[in-house]
């Protein structure tokens, strides 16, 4: 059945506190939601892509460019609604795969509505709880931050992330570690190092870190597969594991012992199940990170994460981690014993609050058939 429109919007949430890498400090996020509509019943997705090329070179601007000329058309000219089905079909295309993920996680969820199953259940997930980490950004004083770790271990978070970058490293892991010697802990660079500045990382093996995340920049497997030699701590790959191909070129370089899936990053679930499988063959565990997604992007993570080679606490916290109040009911929180709900009815299993959609929305387009030959 031919999907009968679809709608995109552009929306503004203000985070609860700012949120700082070695990238830059955000208050707020710009996202784009996309909404597909078939028969009485409508999918959503999220567009992972930020306002500005840092993480990504997609932004919320190349995002609906690409979905407006390129995706929507090709669904609304192939009669494409199977989410599969699009992944096949929009290969064609190079790159942008923050924007085909958006608008590949509506068409599941639209599947998912339709044969009144939660997400889940179709991708062949196994867990029902996810052990719930938390990100924290880079803070003004290493007092600030050990103020908000120490609060999130009250909150009930299994493990505590540090965004580092040179100047806020070693000292930062001294400090976390002296206060809080037995927790789970680990690093992200966002790719802040290189070659040239590396050295002080080697120090990060005195930490007792579960893994060091993107220390250096995307397309280096290399300098990669060369650092993971010399450190004892497992490197992450996140960034530079941008589709199933990279990741099979950085198992077979020895560029990391852990991979961090991100649906956005790599695509759609499509090439995000492909990636699981495959590191799961190769006994290389796997584990969700977040892109600071509304309710509705976080809920479509905690299907994604109910995969059974996913081994770590994610980065898939409570709603009110990022959000005073999220777009979505009930929203994400956090349970007893550090860990995460999977939504159980149908589709993502959250319900979109629709009146504060609109209040939030920058822009709006509605695509039908007709207009899309």
């Amino acid at each position: 059945m031919a999907l009968e429109r679809i709608e995109l919007r552009l929306l503004r949430l203000p985070y609860v506190h700012y949120f700082e890498t070695s990238l830059g400090r955000e208050k707020e996020r710009e996202f784009i939601l996309v909404k597909v509509f078939s028969q009485g019943e409508t999918g959503y997705g999220e567009v992972a892509a930020s306002r500005a090329p840092l993480y990504s070179y997609e932004t919320v601007g190349t995002a609906w460019h690409v979905l407006t000329e390129f995706f929507i058309p090709l669904l609304f000219r192939q009669k494409i609604e199977d989410p599969e089905e699009f992944a096949a079909a929009v290969r064609k295309y190079r790159g942008h795969p923050m924007a085909r993920a958006g608008l590949e996680l509506a068409l599941w969820d639209l599947k998912a509505r339709k044969l009144n199953q939660p997400l889940f259940k179709l991708y062949g997930g196994v867990y029902e709880k996810i052990p719930a980490g938390v990100s924290i950004g880079i803070q003004d004083s290493v007092e600030e931050l050990i103020a908000r770790v120490g609060d999130f271990l009250q909150q009930g978070y299994q493990r505590i992330k540090l965004k580092i970058k040179p100047g806020w490293d070693i000292n930062v892991c001294q400090a976390v570690r002296d206060h809080f010697p037995d927790i789970l802990l680990q690093v992200d660079a966002n790719g802040a190092y290189s070659r040239e500045t590396k050295a002080g990382l080697k120090a990060l093996d005195e930490f007792n870190l579960l893994m060091i995340e993107q220390p250096f920049p995307p397309y280096d497997l290399w300098d990669h597969s060369l650092f993971q030699k010399e450190m004892n701590t497992p490197l992450c790959l996140d960034e530079s594991i941008y589709d199933f191909s990279a990741a099979r070129s950085a198992v077979e370089m020895g560029s990391c012992r852990v991979i961090n899936i991100k649906v956005g990053r790599v695509g759609g679930i499509v090439e995000a199940r492909q990636i699981h499988d495959f590191c799961q063959e190769k006994g290389l565990p796997v584990w969700c990170g977040g892109m600071l997604e509304s309710g509705i992007g976080r809920a479509h993570n905690l299907h994604l994460a109910s995969l059974p080679n996913f081994k770590f606490p994610h980065d898939l916290s409570a709603s009110r981690r990022y959000y005073q109040v999220d777009i979505v009911e009930p929203e994400i929180t956090l349970e007893p014993g550090g860990k995460i709900k999977v939504p159980q009815d149908p589709g993502i299993g959250v319900t979109p609050r629709e009146k504060m959609i609109e209040s939030l929305t920058l822009k709006k387009e509605v695509l039908l058939p007709e207009k899309c030959s």
